[in-house]
């Protein structure tokens, strides 16, 4: 008989276009549902930023890393995912043949990268620039610092959540959020210490403590703290500051969050609350079909057997016994 207890896997993943990626160590696999209904799984290896130094292990360092690894691995996984749903008949566009020569074929790399910088300039923008100028506004009617400073914060967490509610009223995100769901559904299960079947995967649930909207969710609150008690007289610093500190920000966030991710305490829990309830806009409900993509990803670099059978005391015979239930 399994135990009844929750236990970290160690697996992690998100939602690509059709599709799902998974990541254990540094092995990671993405699974898309192709156009004629085939699921096509890709497995490969990722090393991360700097990972042959101390620094990706340091505390209040590591999550600079972490956060840049996700960037990279995210943005490479959803533009493989695309791959299946391009026109075949389109021809290279001149920019395409332009970036291959001069990048000596690789031109694909090169668009990743760029994709990702325009990605980080754009949050930029609407994340610390947008507020930013929103309270120097203010500062013309509100002579109070600290009252601009919550100002600043509340800004900055509606347009939070003004982004994250407006692009899941988008047909293709809404999918993309089912994923999701199937990728957190599949984790909750395996951690739950149930084999993993379309059943059992169903039934869990679709939210968990260590996804991607908590940790923004965080880095949003501890920047409107971390800026209510850093408080400079020139304008120009007090927006460079708020630059250079987003490296900062995602540290400790990311420290929050590995607490909140490994942690039964109360306090873990009290954490991870706004996070979970966030995961109400960025996951939806998978259909079976998702799920089933779900389930490819995690089999191609995990050894969930093994798992249950170590963390919560099943025998194969008894994983036989529930797969056969399907």
């Amino acid at each position: 008989m399994a135990k009844k207890k929750q236990h970290y896997s160690g697996i992690g993943g998100q939602a690509v276009l059709e599709g799902v990626m998974m990541r254990n160590r540094k092995m990671y696999a993405v699974a898309v549902r192709r156009p004629d209904k085939k699921i096509e799984v890709e497995v490969d290896e990722y090393h991360g930023v700097l990972e042959k130094t101390i620094l990706p292990r340091i505390p209040f360092i590591r999550g600079i890393f972490v956060f840049l690894d996700s960037l990279i691995l995210g943005t490479r996984s959803l533009n493989y995912s695309s791959t299946f749903y391009e026109d075949e008949d389109s021809e290279p566009s001149k920019l395409d043949r332009a970036l291959d020569r001069v990048s000596r074929g690789n031109g694909e790399k090169v668009m990743q990268t760029v994709s990702m910088i325009i990605g980080f300039l754009i949050a930029i923008v609407l994340f610390v620039l947008v507020p930013y100028f929103a309270a120097e506004w203010m500062a013309t009617y509100v002579r109070n610092d600290s009252v601009l400073a919550l100002f600043e914060g509340l800004i900055r967490l509606m347009v939070f959540l003004a982004y994250l509610i407006g692009i899941s009223m988008m047909k293709d995100i809404r999918r993309l959020y089912q994923y999701h769901g199937a990728e957190h559904k599949c984790i909750n299960c395996i951690e739950s210490g149930k084999p993993l079947t379309v059943k059992n995967v169903r039934e869990c649930r679709r939210f968990h403590r260590r996804c991607g909207t908590s940790f923004l969710f965080i880095v949003v609150i501890v920047s409107i703290l971390l800026f209510f008690f850093i408080r400079v007289d020139s304008r120009v610093l007090r927006l460079a500051i708020r630059i250079i500190l987003v490296p900062v920000i995602a540290g400790i966030s990311y420290e929050i969050i590995y607490f909140a991710g490994h942690s039964g305490s109360i306090a873990a829990k009290i954490l991870s609350a706004p996070g979970l309830g966030l995961q109400r806009i960025t996951t939806k409900e998978p259909d079976d079909g998702m799920i089933e993509v779900g389930i490819a990803s995690v089999e191609a670099v995990y050894n969930w057997r093994r798992y249950l059978r170590e963390e919560f005391g099943w025998t194969d015979e008894e994983i036989d016994e529930e797969l056969h239930k399907e």
